[in-house]
């Protein structure tokens, strides 16, 4: 259903087929640096995090399909996504042609200032909307979003489904483990000496991610003297990325480590606040979930406001890029992006034909997709 919603909304489900689609071009993208890179530079993967002191800044928020892979997907991915917002807007091609000029010049920002000061950049209207939202966040309205209730109990019903009796034991041992205790007394200035418990836990439905997948909703309390406070922790399998990686690249073999890895080097806020675990004999990646991590919404935006989006998100891509990078490396890697631009057009060929021809698949598959959904509705 989600999927259906919306041509944007169907991008955030088709990362298989948007690499398929990639690879029948033939490989016109540059071949960058070898890094990490997130593999589903979407919109709506992109937003306020808080780092373990509470600090919140606009990073990589979901990083299922990170692997060492070329850059330059990260860059064509968001530039799709950011197309579809633009049509979804109803904003002629002329916008979608802008936001292409953008989105290079504010990936090369980003790969120019890795380490940018504060007030380096504005955020557009819609990007400062989600972070002052993010900066008055509290635990009632984390709890009221995800679990419908801000008392420590997680309500069974259409999101969260009961557990089996294996799956409880099983969650019980790992919220009794010590690297569950270190990771919760991590933040936000928690004593390293506290208690940890299990409160409730149940399996989570997350739309279409979660079939076939581990995905539970783990409450925890923390207890330290007199003093006690509840955790909601996102406990997520992790498996093989679709996102394809560079010849040779050295990645940890467990998928769950592999997502842990990928996240420290791209968005330092939440991969130091990420575990990698096994439970029930899968790999399965923990984070505690804070009021402050919030997903960007940008279905609507402005001519004006879509071009500063563009800049603006292609800049925090770059710098998570370029922190991987020496300073030579970022200064090939960018006179690499800007082969194939004119003199009218700063977007380069290989950009631009790409996401021409993404719309153009991406709309045929969405319309397909649609016709699938609306005929098993019927029948159903």
């Amino acid at each position: 259903m989600k999927m259906a919603r919306s041509p944007h909304a169907f991008v955030r489900g088709s990362t298989a087929q948007f690499y398929d689609w990639l690879d029948a071009r033939g490989g016109h993208a540059p071949q960058g640096p070898h890094v990490w890179i997130c593999g589903d530079c979407h919109t709506g993967n992109l937003g306020p995090v808080a780092d373990a002191k509470g600090r919140v800044a606009v990073q990589i928020r979901d990083l299922d399909q990170t692997v060492i892979g070329n850059p330059a997907h990260d860059l064509i991915r968001l530039g799709l996504s950011l197309a579809m917002a633009a049509r979804g807007s109803n904003l002629p091609g002329v916008t979608v042609a802008l936001m292409a000029e953008q989105l290079v010049g504010g990936y090369a920002d980003g790969l120019s200032r890795p380490h940018p000061g504060r007030g380096d950049e504005t955020a557009p209207k819609a990007v400062r909307q989600v972070l002052r939202q993010s900066l008055r966040r509290r635990w009632k309205d984390l709890a009221r979003e995800r679990i419908d209730d801000p008392k420590p109990v997680i309500p069974l019903g259409k999101r969260f489904w009961a557990l089996s009796e294996r799956e409880r034991r099983a969650i019980g041992v790992l919220a009794e483990s010590e690297s569950l205790r270190r990771l919760v007394t991590l933040l936000q200035g928690r004593p390293d000496g506290a208690d940890v418990e299990l409160a409730d836990a149940a399996y989570w439905m997350k739309g279409c991610s979660s079939l076939g997948r581990l995905r539970f909703a783990v409450l925890v309390k923390v207890r330290s003297g007199d003093t006690s406070e509840t955790c909601l922790i996102d406990v997520k399998e992790a498996v093989e990325a679709a996102a394809p990686h560079a010849p040779g690249a050295r990645m940890p073999r467990s998928q769950a480590a592999r997502v842990v890895k990928g996240a420290r080097a791209l968005s330092p806020n939440l991969g130091d606040r990420m575990l990698a675990a096994r439970l029930l004999n899968r790999a399965v990646v923990l984070r505690e979930l804070t009021p402050q991590d919030l997903k960007l919404n940008i279905e609507r935006l402005s001519r004006a406001e879509a071009v500063r989006a563009a800049r603006y998100l292609a800049a925090v891509v770059g710098r998570a890029h370029a922190r991987q990078m020496d300073r030579a490396t970022r200064q090939a890697w960018a006179r690499d992006l800007a082969r194939g631009h004119s003199k009218a057009l700063e977007a380069p060929s290989w950009l631009w034909n790409s996401l021409v021809e993404l719309v153009g698949a991406h709309e045929s598959a969405y319309l397909d997709y649609c016709r699938s959904y609306a005929l098993q509705a019927q029948d159903g």
